[in-house]
């Protein structure tokens, strides 16, 4: 099936002690790369969210930005450090005798150093935080994959049109190679006339026999019979239901390789123009193939 890479989803939850926010976007990528924002205190849930993206989604980068806030009282809470404060608390005494200041060390003072007064998160409740965040987690991934089909099947009916080129172009080639022998027999027999310029007679069977050797050599048949079975599977890929963005960029490179060896082999400018637009058309199918999960 053919599912964009590039797609954007949002879900949310709600209820009197728990809000979810789950934002999704989705950029191309070779391989899957989830990059997931979630505030420190829910980290242990980290693995279960990577593992539902993963099974959602086989390749592309993934950007996924959670936000979770808990209306508990207990939600967030602070922890003072007791041997720092002493410690800064005697310092700034010491300060005030040394230059003899006679005023009072205010607590706002303490409390401006960095690790005095802590962030301290109680143990939170996985299970009740999972059950609703895997459900919005879901609706997200499944909002996020409904985008992706409908980018894909725009995808789709490019893709289509560009490989109806190219079996038009298949057809051209095969078209173009059953007069070849002939040619070839004319183009050896102007050549051998040119160079002994009439002075030498042409044995018509040798001129056959060499022009059959020439023909053999530059036999197509075969990668023309596999230009199409790649074109077959190329469809068949973009039907089947599971991701096909990794099979067909391989067989983007085999369809290349075959029409690459049917321009060496051919040795005609008919076809080699023939090629050199199916070649073209493969080039844009290949930019496009880039966004195919």
């Amino acid at each position: 099936m053919i599912k964009s890479m590039t797609a954007y989803a949002r879900s949310d939850f709600s209820s009197p002690r728990l809000t979810i926010t789950i934002e999704i976007r989705g950029y191309n990528s070779r391989h899957l790369d989830v990059a997931l924002k979630l505030y420190h205190r829910y980290a242990v849930l980290e693995e279960k969210i990577k593992k539902a993206i993963s099974t959602a989604v086989d390749r592309g980068r993934v950007e996924i930005r959670i936000n979770i806030t808990e209306s508990d009282e207990n939600a967030e809470v602070f922890s003072i450090n007791e041997p720092m404060a002493n410690a800064y608390y005697k310092t700034l005494v010491q300060l005030k005798n040394k230059f003899q200041i006679d005023a009072e060390i205010p607590l706002a003072l303490l409390c401006t150093k960095n690790g005095i007064i802590e962030t301290a998160d109680p143990e939170i409740n996985t299970d009740a935080i999972w059950q609703p965040l895997e459900e919005c987690l879901h609706a997200a991934l499944s909002e996020f994959d409904a985008m992706k089909i409908n980018e894909g099947d725009a995808l789709k009916a490019d893709l289509e049109q560009r490989l109806a080129f190219i079996e038009d172009s298949i057809t051209q080639i095969e078209t173009k190679t059953d007069g070849l022998l002939g040619i070839y027999q004319e183009k050896l027999k102007n050549r051998i006339a040119s160079l002994t310029q009439g002075m030498v007679d042409i044995d018509p069977a040798r001129i056959a026999q060499e022009s059959a050797f020439i023909a053999d050599k530059s036999d197509i048949s075969e990668e023309v019979v596999r230009a199409k079975s790649h074109l077959n599977q190329f469809r068949q890929l973009m039907a089947d239901k599971a991701p096909c963005g990794r099979p067909l960029n391989f067989l983007l490179q085999e369809f290349n390789r075959e029409f690459n060896t049917m321009g060496s082999k051919a040795g005609d400018a008919e076809i080699a123009h023939v090629i050199v637009a199916a070649k073209t058309e493969l080039e844009k199918i290949r930019e496009q193939i880039q966004n195919v999960e």
